[in-house]
């Protein structure tokens, strides 16, 4: 039965991920479900729970399972801010500090942010959310030349960078210098697994 319930709940994220059902829309009921894959309602309602847990689906006084937003995943193709990851998804990133305070760097401090030990940094912890649901909790240090400007920002701000650019640059190797290599398989591939399907 295990096995059962994972294939299904594996197979409505995927439609999901591919908005067969999109954020806002019903899925098909449980007797719907359980007659198409051939298993009980007891089954499918277990692997509808297993979505509902990741914050998937969800349900209002008793109404059919509506899906609340695509999968919270992120590529390492591109690495995104937490508010920019929320954004994409059409969720949105809230964020509320808890306190923020000096300590001196410690050895870690320092070899991350490239500062001498002892060095004054300021330390902030936060609850990270989406659409005002608590998701993450951060801590995030931030060197002694940025820090004043981050005591700055208000403690309920969704990003410290989001709308305030802190860097841009447009980088070109030569050609003879440096090269890139990307390892690929067709295990990885979107495009040989889409052949396959």
């Amino acid at each position: 039965m295990t096995a059962r319930r994972e294939h299904i709940a594996g197979e409505l994220r995927r439609a999901i991920d591919r908005e067969e059902y999109t954020v806002g829309n019903r899925l098909p009921s449980e007797a719907e479900l359980a007659a198409h894959y051939g298993v009980s309602r007891g089954t499918v309602r277990q692997a509808v729970a297993a979505l509902t847990a990741e914050g998937l689906v969800g349900s209002r006084q008793g109404a059919r399972r509506v899906v609340l937003a695509g999968r919270r995943s992120q590529s390492f193709a591109e690495l995104r801010s937490f508010a920019q990851w929320a954004q994409a998804m059409g969720r949105e990133a809230t964020g509320r500090v808890i306190e923020q305070d000096y300590h001196p760097a410690t050895a870690e401090d320092a070899v991350r942010l490239q500062l001498r030990e002892r060095t004054p940094v300021l330390n902030v912890p936060r609850v990270r959310g989406l659409g005002g649901e608590p998701v993450l909790p951060e801590r995030t240090v931030y060197a002694d030349w940025i820090s004043p400007a981050v005591e700055t920002i208000e403690p309920d701000c969704p990003s410290v960078t989001q709308g305030r650019p802190v860097e841009w640059s447009d980088d070109r190797y030569r050609s003879d210098s440096v090269s890139f290599t990307v390892h690929n398989s067709t295990g990885n591939n979107a495009l040989a697994r889409n052949r396959a399907e």
